[in-house]
């Protein structure tokens, strides 16, 4: 009796090691409506430097989080690796990343390695030393503020290093300020309301990007505006996906809240509150 009872112990540990490290979401059906169509950016050419600024410094989280699902779909058998950059005064201020978040989205924290240099002509040397190797799929450097090292020059070393390497780099800026730049891609990303989810209208569903491509092109075919070819992007189990644009504050999709708090009434129709 007391072995069966361990064994049952053993297995309901195993179980919950499992949803914990497993996606919270796995096994939902996904309803036909919020059928999406396969997103032009799987998978974003290797060999190239791509910029990702994000207008405000609050927006860092949401373009890490951009640079590293792009990154996610450059990882092959061979490439396995991706170094995530961060001088060591600014990582304070625009966060690091979470490691349980990674595997929820993906992306293994084994093969995600962090480093913080001290200067940018460090980080500078690490970047283009990454490139060089063949395990490494891609480098992202979390750039808080600008810095007169990493110049056309210096962005024209990472593009030669990244086209005779195969591996890609992703800096991130902040601001509205541009610079000349040998990127071949430059993206300008803002966060989006997240879309509803079929089991609760009312809640969260997936992370939304609103990304536009200011430099260079992946979808000839696609409209561009002033600024660029628009995307509004929405994180699936299979990575970016182009979400539906319907309005996000349609009556049909959420519920409005109620006005005011009502207390349940008891058995005797008298208030719950006396």
């Amino acid at each position: 009796m007391l072995g069966m009872q361990h064994r049952d112990l053993d297995s309901l540990r195993q179980r919950i090691a499992a949803l914990e490290s497993g996606p919270v979401l796995a096994g939902v059906p996904i309803s036909p409506e919020r059928a999406l169509h396969p997103s032009p950016l799987l998978p974003l050419p290797p060999g190239a430097v791509s910029e990702v600024f994000a207008d405000q410094h609050r927006d860092a989280g949401a373009a890490l989080g951009f640079a590293l699902g792009l990154a996610r779909g450059l990882v092959t058998a061979r490439r396995q690796a991706i170094l995530v950059l961060q001088l060591a005064d600014e990582a304070q201020e625009t966060g690091v990343i979470y490691g349980h978040g990674l595997a929820h989205f993906g992306l293994m924290p084994d093969a995600v390695v962090l480093a913080r240099p001290k200067t940018i002509m460090e980080l500078l040397w690490a970047m283009e030393e990454a490139i060089a190797c063949r395990a490494v799929a891609a480098v992202v450097a979390d750039l808080g503020k600008l810095h007169k090292a990493l110049d056309f020059t210096a962005s024209r070393r990472l593009s030669l290093r990244t086209a005779g390497a195969g591996s890609s780099a992703f800096l991130l800026r902040y601001l509205r300020g541009r610079e000349a730049s040998a990127a071949r891609f430059r993206w300008r990303l803002t966060p989006a309301r997240s879309g509803p989810v079929p089991f609760d209208p009312r809640a969260p569903g997936p992370p939304r990007w609103r990304a536009s491509l200011e430099k260079g092109r992946l979808a000839p075919d696609r409209p561009v505006s002033a600024d660029g070819e628009d995307y509004l992007l929405e994180w699936t189990a299979n990575g970016f996906v182009l979400a539906d644009a319907r309005p996000q504050g349609d009556a049909g999709n959420r519920q409005p809240a109620l006005p005011r708090p009502r207390p349940a009434a008891l058995g005797d129709r008298l208030s719950q509150t006396g």
